[in-house]
């Protein structure tokens, strides 16, 4: 026994020798900066401290009180919350759709067309706001002219604050449902076919079989999927940054939380409102986390 325990002993140390190195990156590069960034959040670290850090003063919970009355920082947390409650699940939507599409035996060139409808995610987004900001042009775009072909007035996509966040909300949803979509096309090549050809025998029919095994099978997949759509939409950054010139508008309509943590840290030179607003952030993102495992959770209960 104590010749096991020896040796048990050593090959711990051999672990905590092989893994130290990992552990010692992880903490430079993660671990303090988070660090850091929660000390500056307490603090009122601006330009001239950046020059001078002597200069920063602590100022508590200051920065915090002062987002909640600041109603442009509610404006930018309500465009993102709508960014994600409305992009998240049609982003899931059309990924899920063109999943099954897919998947059909039907379907001839299936990998030409997972290569197609993949390739925006790897686009540059600078180049696809070119395109989209053509496409939503109110006086030449595509959009317009086909909604003035059945008698709709044209609209001013990105220049109206009603339109703009949707308008967002669309490019964004075309161009990441095709990382989505590989995802649940991998979880559909894993449901056995058995099991739907048992349920085509006991008289199912389509809506049926996805109702009852498709769906439950993809379970997992649509947790995974879910969690990363939102955590990524939470962030939303580039997509308005881009499209509105980076002020997020017109009139704040397209401003999220990280454009509006962008613009207090790096334009307004306000680090440490910056950082407070990454902690809010990060608390929203942490809460909506938990409460969508939780909900899932309880459906698969």
């Amino acid at each position: 026994m104590r010749g096991l325990s020896t040796w048990r002993a050593r090959e711990a140390k051999a672990g905590l020798l092989l893994v130290a190195p990992g552990l010692l990156l992880l903490s430079i590069f993660l671990a303090l900066p988070v660090l850091a960034s929660l000390v500056l959040s307490l603090t009122d670290f601006d330009l001239y401290a950046v020059g001078d850090p002597s200069a920063a003063r602590v100022v508590g919970l200051r920065n915090y009180a002062r987002l909640l009355h600041d109603p442009v920082f509610w404006k930018a947390l309500g465009n993102t919350f709508f960014f994600v409650l409305v992009g998240g699940p049609l982003t899931v939507s059309l990924s899920l759709g063109a999943a099954l599409l897919l998947n059909h035996k039907l379907v001839r060139f299936a990998g030409l067309f997972r290569t197609i409808y993949f390739a925006p995610v790897v686009t540059t987004l600078v180049a696809v706001a070119a395109v989209w900001k053509y496409l939503y042009h109110p006086r030449f775009g595509l959009l317009n002219a086909a909604l003035g072909l059945v008698g709709i007035p044209a609209v001013d996509w990105l220049g109206d604050p009603h339109w703009a966040m949707p308008a967002i909300v669309l490019m964004a949803a075309w161009k990441n449902f095709g990382a989505n979509m590989i995802i649940f096309v991998a979880g559909l090549k894993a449901i056995p076919e058995s099991l739907h050809e048992a349920a085509r025998i006991d008289g199912a029919g389509a809506v049926q079989r996805f109702r009852l095994i498709t769906v439950p099978l993809l379970a997992p997949t649509f947790l995974f999927v879910g969690l990363t759509t939102t955590i990524g939409y939470f962030q939303l950054f580039a997509e308005p940054y881009v499209m509105s010139g980076g002020d997020g508008g017109p009139m704040n309509a397209t401003l999220s939380v990280a454009l509006f943590m962008y613009k207090q840290g790096f334009r307004w030179w306000s680090i440490g409102s910056a950082a407070a607003i990454a902690f809010v952030l990060f608390a929203v993102i942490l809460g909506a986390t938990l409460l969508q495992r939780r909900l899932q959770r309880g459906s698969e209960a």
